[in-house]
């Protein structure tokens, strides 16, 4: 045995006083301090002192709470242990406390408390001192002790798995230190109660303490053999399970709850990378999950990496790489499908059949990238679903309403804590097929931030020439997206960014008609609607005139969200009165069983049978079933909402129907002029936008420039229509935001009206931009404005003559209520607005009057 130099310890030491547990010479321990006592012990002494002896202090063990901040010094025990202070840990939340890291050095006694406040103070005597064992244990007894406590700590170390560091280590110490500390070291490490630990620190004598620790050292290693036989004789790291908590100054020991988690761990990485070989995924791909496995293998599973290398190569092997679906290319049956999913659409059921007719002639055809551009409603996002169901893949929906972030679209870099993967890449897991349908819902609505542009984060994704080896941030391998049928939808396209707009092939899917509402109705909504509430045909009836009132009355949009809303209300109103009658059957029911009974003891009394016109009347007449009428929409959906107000607006003049298109859909617009004296001020309101502003002011100029031509005066009667007077033009709907050049031809007809004092016609609409010199440009979205105009009852409608095309598109049954005039100028619009047309007037002497 090496020969230590003594400790020696001051005669006075400021004391600790310690509820968490029992600290013991050798041993190192952490300790919370938050009692007053304790915290100004450790700002007098540990903060300011800068001498050794300062950082010494006397640590008492105490049962009672220390945080209680008694008045009087609670009991002391009587033996305590110095101990050094080797860190020290402050923090203010929730509350001042310190955190003190301290060593045992060796044992003492209080002989007489100093000082109680502002923390306690005792002059002591030590006990022990480091030295040799033959000068503190003599007798033979005492060395037989020393000996055996030894040979029983060898074996327990030796149970252990000695490739672990910590565990050398210990190993190591047995030899190295003196017999006489190490009772103290191996209480402090293997499991024992801080009830044991206080008879050990009392434990003066060192025979009496080899012999408490002997039992507790026999207790473990009796533990251990119990717990190696319940282990799988397989395992061959039986060793790294032990029952001992790590040493505080020693790296890591193994406690007893470690388990089998390691080998089936092991297990797992081995099917893991088995799967792997056998996914067929492309080269470069098995590349980086061959090696990124190899790392996995060297790598501690406690290490934060980990976790996300497995993850990664899990995910790797959850991709289709080349698993697909085979399409179903049977077109009349894809017809037919499609017409019982959908009515109308028929130009967006074109294109789907052209894709699948361009299929059966060549196999490896790059999956297309279509937007459907339509107002809410009419049913984009369920054809998505459509066409792949009539295509037999599978349909995958991404939301990117008010994504804002392009790792949405790419994924996160791996270097990132909680990254994943893109939702391109995470749908692809999703539905285990490399050839799906991806719904791309309101790709108009996609946002910017600081964390990117998905919008051109999509650009990738959307290009037929480049998505073919697409690569998300969190694979960094390419994946093949050629095979996927990329569906957009959105309500307009002025928010979709030119480059992105440039890679999807537009489809418009306009609102429905009135009559396509209706077959729309009772094909696909009533059926839903009554299937949803429980009911069936044969209690309630609701017949196209309904529909139609409910339609025209009741909504007005472009899609049938609101129609469908409509019929829940109806089916719910019906449904509490079949509930109600059922109840009243079943009380008449128990009502006629009761009277049947009485009938027939009356019967066998008399022996005179009664006339079945008596049971008759008693029977319930036939369920008939509800009929909704008008009377009935007025009780269950109220009074009606939209009235045709067109003829009581346009019962004075300067009142004139203009068309707007609108992503919602199309909309008729009022536009409203008065003048008044004033300093020929133009007045715009309707929160109105710098196009339509514009085209107020070319309209006003353009009267001014004609007022002769066509006898225009003020109040006046002067030519000049602003000399002394203001005009006000207003849009009403005034919270809406309108912009646009097509409101040019309405402007003018509303002042024309105004300044003649005629009354432009109650059935006309229109639209059109204009010019200075009086011509009528085309326009956009004419078949929205002209199903508006056909929701609204209108009889005509007055497009620029070189709109006359968009007339194609337009339903037939539509075309055949309404008339068309196109209009080159703004002559032949204003003889069109008013009834007998515009008079042309000359001054007198000049050429009589004349009719445009």
């Amino acid at each position: 045995m090496s020969s230590v130099s003594p400790i020696q310890i001051p005669s006075r030491l400021p004391l600790l006083l310690t509820h968490e547990g029992v600290l013991l010479p050798g041993s190192t321990m952490r300790t919370s301090v938050d009692s007053a006592r304790n915290l100004q012990l450790v700002r007098s002494r540990l903060l300011k002192g800068t001498s050794l002896q300062s950082t010494i202090l006397g640590v008492i063990p105490n049962t009672p709470d220390p945080s209680s901040d008694a008045q009087d010094l609670p009991p002391l025990h009587r033996i305590g242990t110095a101990a050094l202070a080797v860190q020290v840990v402050g923090s203010n939340w929730p509350k001042p406390h310190y955190t003190l890291l301290i060593t045992g050095l060796c044992r003492f006694q209080i002989v007489q408390v100093l000082k109680e406040k502002p923390y306690p103070v005792a002059e002591v005597e030590q006990l022990d001192r480091l030295e040799d064992l033959p000068s503190t244990c003599k007798t033979r007894e005492g060395l037989e002790l020393s000996e055996q406590f030894y040979k029983y700590a060898v074996q327990l170390v030796e149970m252990l798995d000695m490739s672990v560091p910590a565990v050398a280590k210990l190993r190591r110490l047995l030899d190295s230190l003196p017999r006489e500390a190490l009772p103290d070291i191996l209480t402090s490490i293997i499991r024992t109660s801080n009830k044991e630990k206080l008879q050990i620190l009392d434990a003066v004598s060192l025979e009496e303490r080899f012999k408490m620790t002997i039992p507790l050292l026999v207790r473990q290693i009796e533990g251990l053999k119990l717990l190696q036989k319940t282990r799988k004789p397989k395992q061959d790291d039986d060793k790294r399970v032990i029952a001992i908590r790590p040493l505080r100054r020693i790296t890591h020991i193994p406690g007893a709850l470690e388990d089998e988690a390691e080998d089936e761990d092991n297990d797992d990485i081995v099917m893991l990378e088995k799967k792997i070989r056998t996914s067929n995924m492309p080269e470069q791909a098995l590349k980086v999950c061959v090696k990124e496995i190899k790392r996995l293998k060297k790598m501690p599973q406690s290490m934060p990496e980990y976790a996300l290398t497995r993850n990664y190569l899990e995910l790797m092997v959850e991709l289709p790489w080349n698993k697909s679906t085979t399409d179903r290319l049977d077109i009349r049956a894809a017809r037919i499908l499609l017409d019982n999913d959908h009515y109308a659409m028929e130009k967006l059921k074109k294109r789907v059949l052209e894709y699948l007719a361009v299929r059966q002639l060549k196999n490896n055809l790059k999956g297309p990238i279509l937007c459907f551009v339509g107002p809410p409603g009419v049913g984009k996002t369920s054809v998505g679903r459509s066409v792949a169901k009539t295509l037999g893949r599978e349909f995958h929906r991404i939301a990117l309403g008010g994504v804002c972030d392009q790792s949405d679209i790419r994924g996160h870099r791996r270097t990132y804590v909680g990254s994943m993967p893109g939702r391109i890449i995470n749908g692809l897991k999703t539905v285990g097929v490399n050839n799906p349908v991806f719904l791309l819902d309101e790709v108009d609505k996609l946002g910017k931030s600081l964390q990117g542009d998905p919008a051109a984060a999509l650009l990738e994704v959307l290009d037929p020439e480049q998505n073919h080896n697409f690569t998300d941030h969190y694979l960094n391998v390419a994946f093949d997206l050629s095979q996927v049928l990329f569906i957009a939808t959105a309500n307009t396209t002025a928010t979709i960014p030119p480059a992105l707009l440039d890679r999807m092939e537009i489809i418009q899917v306009p609102g429905y008609t009135q009559e396509e509402k209706i077959e729309i109705a009772h094909r696909h909504l009533i059926p839903k609607q009554l299937e949803q509430h429980g009911l069936t045909p044969q209690q309630i009836q609701i017949p196209q005139v309904t529909t139609l009132d409910i339609i025209t009355r009741y909504t007005r949009e472009a899609g049938v969200r609101s129609l469908d809303r409509k019929f829940g209300a109806i089916c719910r109103a019906v449904a509490v009165k079949v509930a109600e009658g059922q109840h009243k059957e079943a009380k008449l029911d128990r009502s006629e069983v009761t009277e049947g009974e009485g009938c027939r003891e009356h019967m066998l009394e008399d022996e005179k049978p009664e006339s079945l016109n008596d049971t008759a009347d008693l029977a319930l007449p036939p369920e008939m079933p509800i009929l909704i009428d008008f009377h009935a929409l007025k009780d269950i959906l109220g009074p009606p909402m939209y009235e045709m107000e067109v003829s009581e607006r346009l019962s004075q003049p300067g009142v004139a129907i203009g068309l707007a298109w609108t992503p919602l859909g199309g909309e008729i617009m009022f536009v409203e002029a008065s003048r008044m004296d004033g300093e020929g001020q133009l007045t715009l309101t309707g929160q109105l936008g710098d196009v339509m502003k514009e085209s107020a002011h070319l309209a006003i100029s353009w009267l001014r420039s004609n007022a002769k031509k066509y006898h225009l005066t003020n109040a006046s009667g002067s030519f000049d229509l602003l000399d002394n007077t203001d005009i006000h033009l207003h849009f009403p709907a005034g919270a809406v935001t309108k912009d646009g050049p097509s409101a040019g031809v309405t402007i003018v007809t509303c002042l024309a009206s105004l300044f003649s004092g005629r009354l432009v016609r109650s059935d006309v609409a229109m639209t059109g931009e204009i010019t200075l010199r009086g011509l009528v440009l085309p326009v956009g979205g004419i078949k929205d404005k002209v199903l508006a105009a056909h929701r609204a009852g209108l009889k005509q409608i007055i497009i620029p003559q070189r709109n006359e095309k968009d007339l194609e598109e337009i339903p037939g049954n539509v075309r055949r209520d309404l008339s068309f005039v196109p209009a080159g100028c703004l002559d032949e619009v204003l003889n069109a607005a008013f009834d007998g047309g515009f008079t042309v007037k000359t001054r007198p002497g000049g050429l009589l009057n004349s009719k445009l």
